[in-house]
């Protein structure tokens, strides 16, 4: 027994070693995005569902442990972590708005949650037409203010109200710059979940995980969505641009996707599912990546869009 303990040991200690090694071997990552030999490193762990990362102006990562109700903070000086709320609505995705709030989907309350600098949270939108909606999930913030958002429906263990579909179906929604309309600027949609915007404001994009899909949109000026055209066959949790316009989506890993559609990278990050990712770091330039108890992290050559 004593044997055979210390044999399962050695290997698991081998294993810890290789690891690093294989993940970086498996890279594929063919336009040179990635940081000359980076690897994906574990940045700390022990929590138990990592999602919803968003870089502050300083490079600094918030992300969330939704079971355990908190919104983490990763100073990007120190690489240490520090509970930014521990009441966060169950936040899921964030991004922060120009004045500096940190803008979340709290859904349980199926809300949108607005979280000032010292952790105060305010409702920002409660429902749609009377009804709540299914259960926002991530959202991305436009050059005017806006919010575009989706709201799949993903029961949760924690809801206190009823868990069937509490809208018509599962659609992406836009609040205007003043926060007082929420209007649907797409319905014909599966299970809308990850969602980025360019920085110009013009072009959208919004995964259909439920089918497997990525669409494109143009974004009108009054916030609508026209032209809708399959971007890629395959969907995604997160997503994120850098700036460069490639596109990176969440599940599997990450990968990569230039502007015209085509795989240019792929980086595996552990066994198990890639919930989200941003940019961060003091030179905006590490992918930052939440996937289940962990975070990671990947020193690029490209950056994050500011």
């Amino acid at each position: 027994m004593k044997k055979t303990a210390g044999i399962c040991s050695i290997l698991s200690g081998l294993a810890a070693l290789l690891l690093p090694a294989l993940l970086s071997a498996q890279i594929m990552d063919s336009k040179s995005i990635a940081a000359p030999d980076a690897k994906v490193e574990k940045l700390g762990d022990g929590y138990k569902f990592t999602e919803g990362p968003v870089a502050d102006k300083d490079g600094n990562v918030f992300f969330t442990d939704q079971p355990n109700n908190k919104i983490i903070r990763w100073d990007a000086e120190t690489g240490k972590f520090s509970t930014f709320s521990d009441n966060a609505g169950r936040a899921n995705g964030m991004y922060f708005d120009k004045k500096g709030n940190l803008i979340a989907c709290s859904d349980e309350n199926n809300q949108v949650w607005s979280f000032d600098k010292d952790g105060k949270p305010t409702v920002l939108v409660k429902d749609f037409e009377g009804k709540l909606l299914n259960g926002p999930n991530d959202l991305w913030i436009d050059p005017k203010g806006g919010i575009y958002l989706t709201d799949p429906l993903y029961k949760r263990d924690y809801w206190k109200r009823d868990p069937k579909m509490q809208q018509d179906g599962e659609h992406v929604y836009y609040l205007d710059p003043k926060g007082k309309n929420l209007i649907r600027v797409d319905a014909n949609i599966k299970k809308p979940n990850g969602i980025i915007g360019t920085k110009d404001g013009k072009k959208l994009y919004v995964a259909d995980i439920g089918d497997n899909k990525t669409y494109v949109y143009d974004i009108e000026k009054d916030g609508t969505l026209t032209n809708r055209a399959l971007f890629v066959s395959k969907g995604s949790d997160g997503m994120i641009l850098d700036a460069e316009g490639n596109l990176y989506i969440t599940g599997d890993g990450v990968t990569v996707f230039d502007k015209n559609g085509e795989k240019i990278a792929h980086f595996p990050v552990h066994k198990g599912w890639t919930a989200n990712l941003c940019f961060g770091g003091k030179n905006n330039d590490m992918l930052f990546i939440t996937a289940e108890t962990a975070v990671y992290g990947l020193k690029m050559k490209v950056k994050g869009v500011k």
